[in-house]
């Protein structure tokens, strides 16, 4: 039994493994970010219209219209369209008091934002108004100032569709929304401008982005799952198009602020990730083939996230099991392949990545990267004392111990804000931890279309967040 179990932690391990060193590899291009120049390249010539989707969002919608209004940008290039769908509340109101045009929705069967968004773009298309390009906004964003700047220098360069940069207008709420902060602002510098970097499509995420309208007529929208964001891009990658990637166009997305909140929204995602996946996996796959497309298949290895999330489980849960076992380590049975002394310079590194991209992206100071890096030597120091194989009750005193002396440290150098900083970081790898059952919901329930709405209360202005 104990072979049976370190032989099969060490095949999912290894398939982990290689899967993360593709991700790893596509990671280190992102590392580095040129100055982009494009926007001012081109004059001001795109005419946009800009979709805000809002369902019973009556706290946050005069918030994304004020910063909608005060855009960079010629007023007569842009018009700002706000859906508001199935509605119970003063959202509609609101929004027609701030003078902008308002298309009330109400079709009970088919609800959600991808239905939404066909609604609607139906309707613009039969306008007598041309538009060059539709941006895509949720009500509870925030815009930044020079966002169709960007998006039209990216247009005009040549790409039909271009995603803009998602970060958070409310990191400091809680260490959920901390944790999706940490992942949003990794996930723009390490994936998307990565493989902006490489040349190849980015992915579309949901909002802050926008389709040349021709494109959308071509190839219609069609996007109604509850990921209609990733239907969309699969949609364009067969097409042979590839999303740009605009840095600098920055939309700030309302973050949940609880576990609760979370747990439903990433479970709603990987629904849809589930179900997309089980449907345009192959037909990536294959024209990746065909074509010799390597876009096509980074596209297909995306659609799989939720799979890859359950390998990891599968192997965390072996290495669980054989932690008693003879054979093998308490912690990873690959590190058999490497020396001990080389696994604990990668779990420093590793410890490491995150905070270094979070101060390249300005988002965490330089004193608390060098604090980061001081504590990242928790591994050194619990070796050395307890012995190269602790047991897992030595690792979690040692830890915790470790953890304490660092909050004293702060504590004495009265540096509060530093405290929570540090604590939610460290919280960061239970949120990481809890994709896997999120996931496994997620797959299990892949046909369940049903749509819940996440509700945003946090009223702040453009003004507060630029």
């Amino acid at each position: 039994m104990e072979d049976f179990i370190y032989y099969s932690t060490a095949i999912f391990q290894i398939t982990v493994f290689l899967i993360t060193m593709y991700y790893l590899i596509l990671s280190l291009f992102g590392l580095f970010k040129k100055e982009d120049l494009t926007s001012s390249k081109y004059k001001s010539e795109k005419k946009f219209a800009l979709i805000v989707a809002a369902h019973n969002e009556e706290a946050v919608i005069s918030n994304i219209i004020e910063s909608l209004k005060s855009l960079d940008y010629p007023k007569e290039l842009y018009d700002i369209y706000v859906i508001a769908d199935n509605c119970t509340d003063n959202t509609a109101s609101i929004a027609k008091k701030a003078n902008v045009n308002v298309f009330e929705r109400n079709i009970q069967n088919k609800r959600g934002k991808g239905y939404a968004l066909e609604w609607m773009f139906s309707k613009i298309f039969a306008m007598e108004k041309d538009y060059d390009a539709i941006a895509i906004f949720d009500a509870d964003n925030l815009v930044s100032k020079n966002f169709l700047n960007e998006m039209n220098g990216k247009l005009c360069e040549g790409y039909r569709v271009v995603q803009g940069y998602i970060d958070s207008k409310n990191p400091d709420d809680s260490w959920i929304t901390q944790s999706y902060s940490i992942s949003f602002w990794t996930a723009n510098r390490l994936f998307q401008l990565a493989r902006a970097n490489l040349g190849l499509s980015n992915q579309i995420g949901g909002t802050g982005f926008c389709v040349d309208t021709e494109i959308l007529k071509q190839l219609g929208w069609g996007a109604t799952c509850l990921t209609e964001d990733l239907e969309f891009t699969c949609k364009l990658v067969l097409h042979g198009y590839k999303v740009g990637w605009a840095h600098n166009a920055v939309v700030y997305d309302e973050k949940p602020i609880t576990l609760k909140q979370s747990w439903n929204q990433r479970k709603r995602w990987m629904q849809g990730f589930a179900d997309v996946g089980s449907r345009f996996f192959t037909k990536l796959l294959h024209k990746s083939i065909k074509d010799k497309d390597f876009t096509a298949l980074d596209c297909a290895l995306y659609t799989i996230q939720p799979l890859v999330t359950l390998l990891l489980g599968i192997s965390v849960a072996l290495t669980l099991a054989q932690n008693n076992a003879e054979k093998g380590l308490n912690i990873f049975v690959i590190n058999d392949l490497f020396a001990p002394v080389i696994w604990k310079v990668f779990s420093i590194l590793q410890f490491l990545f995150t905070p270094l991209i979070m101060m390249l992206e300005k988002k965490l100071s330089k004193a608390m990267f060098a604090l980061f890096s001081v504590y990242s030597l928790n591994i050194v120091v619990i070796s050395s004392i307890f012995g190269s194989n602790p047991k897992s009750y030595e690792i979690v005193f040692g830890n915790l111990v470790y953890i304490a002396m660092f909050i004293l440290l702060l504590l004495v150098l009265n540096k509060k804000h530093s405290i929570k900083i540090f604590i939610w970081y460290l919280l960061y790898g239970i949120y990481t931890l809890t994709w896997i059952p999120i996931t496994i919901q997620g797959i299990m329930d892949k046909n369940n279309k049903e749509w819940n709405h996440t509700k945003h209360t946090r009223t702040i202005s453009i003004q507060d967040v630029e």
